[in-house]
């Protein structure tokens, strides 16, 4: 409807122009807004102002201009004025908005899609929590954010693929290694300082006891280093098997779990390093090997290779951003907590210094997850190992409140997550406040189709169609015209959280609908048509919750 009313208004500057009202037929772009005032129309546009500069006119007379060429071929209006210094608002006449509906029947599974994203290939990197522990509610939202960002992009048409980062080399597996050894040695009584710097949690004691009973005493004869090696990678596999099955039960999925040790394994570190010496973007100083980040934007430049011959994580994450390119991605998103915003420049500096464009390459940064209990923080502590895991609450109150609740804030605020909240069958909880539209209207269906088997039969009737007449008739219809749009800005600004909320409002006119009107009514007309109405509704909400990764029950 936004391009039918930009149409009128470019034809109407174009022919008012040639009656010589307008002095130029130049414009900028004609941007359509929906009054918040019902009383100003279904849009609004401010064109006028806009071209006051280049008509060198009073924008009020160039809107009466404009008006006065405007041609309703389509008899889409219903009436169109002129508001304040010279804004132009536009009526809607309810019978044009009736096509829509046959369009989101016609169109069912795929009414929201597009092909805007051309088959380009983006590649989605989410979670990649290290092996070193299970996931906890932050690496919940992140891959709730992160899958159904992958989601929104497939439905816009281009080729996603989503990467699990699997950091399984340096420090923290070692650490992991060392934790898991010396919890080992304590089952055989040779207990000794536990390093705070170690893993804390339960979960270490479980592994160990698991290697005793599958190994023995085999690691106590080993040389240590290699004892605490076998421990970090028996340990890395079976918490990375715990972190699949835990986002498996999250409905996430991967097309890729990329290695990080791989990265070593086949020289792309040492690759990619040299490549980069040659050009002199590393440099040596001091012992070390330096990448030249402030060169590209960075506030300083960063170590690669450490006086000990060691190389980075930097190093790694350089190797791991060229391959992604080098396997054709045209675009490159990571999902990253909100402690890594430093780490944005640095990555951005070698994707430049690798060859490709900084736009590329965007970073979606995700920030707390607050748990409540009623109202009250419920305690986390990683150090200690007392944190409330992904499963714990997926456990507690379901995948679908999880994942929903997850994305109705924008991912960088920080989100309160009230456990009991999330577990009612109430309309507080927005998930079930949504889920029970899709499930109320298949009831609805049902209901219609054994009182009466030509009522069930869902086919477009122009005759029917005319008599939804209601105000709140036509908002729905009004609403779900803005899906479209809403899908398409959501993968444009990377913003999942703009589906919740606009599937949260349709909710909310369905709720206002039905508690007003009835569907089944002693008219069969009226009947047939208000069931089409609310079968466009089920479909809008059936797509929406898909993108987010939520079911839509057609029971509860």
């Amino acid at each position: 409807m936004k391009n039918k009313i930009q149409n009128l208004i470019q034809k109407a500057i174009e022919k008012a122009y040639n009656n010589k009202l307008l002095p130029s037929c130049e414009f900028p772009e004609i941007e359509i807004e929906e009054p918040k005032i019902e009383s100003q129309g279904d849009f609004s546009t401010n064109i006028a102002m806009k071209m006051s500069k280049i008509q060198k006119m009073p924008p009020r007379k160039i809107a009466e201009a404009i008006v006065s060429a405007i041609e309703d071929s389509e008899q889409i209006l219903e009436k169109h004025e002129i508001a304040g210094p010279g804004f132009i608002n536009f009526f809607i006449r309810n019978e044009s908005w009736y096509p829509f509906l046959k369009k989101i029947h016609e169109k069912g599974n795929d009414y929201g899609s597009s092909n805007i994203g051309q088959g380009k290939k983006v590649q989605v990197e989410f979670v990649s929590a290290n092996p070193t522990g299970p996931l906890h509610v932050g690496h919940g939202r992140g891959a709730a954010v992160g899958d159904s960002m992958a989601n929104i992009l497939s439905c816009c048409g281009y080729d996603v693929q989503k990467e699990y980062y699997v950091n399984d080399s340096g420090r923290q597996i070692r650490t992991l290694g060392l934790s898991v050894f010396l919890r080992y040695r304590e089952i055989f009584g040779q207990a000794s300082d536990f390093p705070k710097d170690c893993y804390q949690g339960d979960y270490i004691k479980d592994i160990a006891k698991s290697l005793q009973t599958e190994i023995g005493r085999d690691l106590l004869d080993q040389n240590e280093e290699d004892a605490i090696d076998r421990c970090a990678k028996y340990a890395a596999s079976i918490i990375l098997d715990g972190i699949k099955t835990d986002l498996l039960d999250f409905r996430v999925t991967f097309d890729r779990w990329y290695s990080e040790q791989s990265l070593f394994d086949s020289q792309k570190v040492d690759i990619i390093l040299k490549e980069l010496k040659e050009k002199n973007i590393i440099y040596e100083k001091d012992g070390a090997n330096w990448f030249k980040t402030s060169a590209y934007g960075d506030e300083k430049d960063r170590v690669v290779i450490r006086e000990n011959g060691l190389t980075t994580y930097f190093a790694s994450d350089i190797a791991y951003h060229k391959d992604k390119f080098l396997r054709g991605f045209d675009r490159v998103i990571d999902v990253w907590g909100a402690d890594h915003h430093g780490y944005i420049q640095r990555i951005a500096a070698c994707v430049e210094a690798s060859g490709y464009r900084r736009d590329q390459f965007h970073v979606i940064l995700v920030h707390l997850v607050n748990l409540l209990r009623g109202g009250e923080p419920v305690a986390m502590s990683t150090r200690s190992g007392e944190f409330v895991t992904l499963k714990e609450v997926v456990d507690e109150v379901g995948s679908d409140a999880a994942r929903f609740i997850f994305l109705t804030r924008h991912y960088e605020s920080p989100l309160d997550f009230d456990l009991e909240l999330a577990a009612k069958k109430t309309n507080e909880n927005p998930v079930y406040y949504v889920q029970y539209v899709h499930a109320r209207i298949s009831s609805i269906g049902k209901k219609a189709a054994g009182e009466d088997t030509i009522i069930h039969n869902r086919e477009w009737d122009e005759r029917a169609i005319q008599l939804l007449q209601e105000p709140e008739e036509i908002q729905l219809i009004r609403q779900m015209v803005r899906y479209p749009e809403t899908v398409l800005t959501s993968a444009e600004m990377m913003e999942p959280h703009r589906i919740t909320f606009f599937l949260m409002n349709l909710a909310s006119s369905f709720h206002t609908y039905y508690n007003k009107h009835k569907v089944l009514t002693e008219d069969p007309d009226l009947t047939k048509a208000r069931l089409y109405l609310v079968d466009a509704v089920k479909t809008v909400i059936r797509n929406g919750l898909a993108l987010l990764g939520v079911s839509a029950p057609d029971k509860m």
